[in-house]
């Protein structure tokens, strides 16, 4: 059969071309993107969290001191910036490395009105964990949904 002047030779040329992308993508990730290259920047990962009264964010920022950590909190954005720096001992020389090193700067758009001078922080076991007090106004939104 043929469609547009190519011939269909079946699914062995699908299953080929199947199989130098499974390759391609292996080798992608056994060399992994930060091999033998210095990387300047990074991004922690953070959950966003809310209860009743707070709204809650967690970021993994394992390896760094905490005195780097700057937070900043202006119009409902809640800034965290940081750097984690690579520490090697002497004589230890780089094959290949899969962590994260540089600087790094999260902004994150809260969906409610916080009481900012109330704002926590606590850094533990590599966990930073930031506590935002809602208003009182916002703790009162709630909607009713009516089942029927």
């Amino acid at each position: 059969m043929h469609w547009g002047g190519t011939p269909w030779r079946s699914f062995r040329d699908l299953e080929r071309m199947r199989r130098e992308m499974d390759r391609m993508w292996d080798t992608f990730f056994e060399r992994g993107p930060s091999h033998g290259e210095e990387v300047s920047e990074w991004v922690p990962i953070l959950d966003v969290l809310e209860t009743k009264s707070d709204y809650l964010i967690k970021v993994e920022l394992p390896g760094i001191d905490p005195k780097t950590i700057d937070i900043s909190f202006a119009d409902e954005l809640l800034s965290i910036k940081g750097e984690k720096k690579q520490e090697k001992g002497e004589g230890e020389k780089e094959i290949f490395t899969e962590r994260r090193f540089g600087s790094f700067n999260r902004t994150i758009r809260l969906p409610g009105p916080v009481q900012s001078d109330k704002i926590n922080a606590i850094f533990k076991n590599g966990l930073l964990t930031i506590t935002l007090p809602k208003t009182e106004e916002e703790k009162k939104k709630e909607i009713k949904i009516k089942v029927e």
